[in-house]
């Protein structure tokens, strides 16, 4: 069952560290076998939602998202991160 990593950015605090910390995760992400299927702002958004960047990936069970997310490459890629973003992470199991 495919399994969704959903991230949704509240604030980018530093842009510098938000592009430094895409170049990493994107590739680190991709070798751990995510596929990036959006990433961008939000066009519309309703009820309690507001503007904000929003990023999908999906993967191929839930082990296969935690373990991207625990690799070396992506936590060295939260390092460059740092406190230049406020946002939350969803893992999401698919619909079988």
């Amino acid at each position: 069952m495919s399994v969704y990593w959903v991230s949704y950015y509240h604030e980018i605090r530093d842009e510098q560290k938000m592009a430094a910390y895409a170049e990493l995760a994107g590739p680190a992400l991709r070798e751990a076998g995510g596929t990036i299927l959006t990433r961008g702002d939000s066009e519309h958004h309703y009820e309690h939602g507001g503007p904000g960047k929003v990023v999908i990936i999906e993967f191929a069970s839930m082990e296969a998202a935690v373990a991207a997310h625990d690799s070396a490459a992506y936590q060295h890629a939260l390092t460059v991160l740092d406190d230049g973003v406020v946002r939350e992470i969803r893992f999401v199991p698919g619909i079988d």
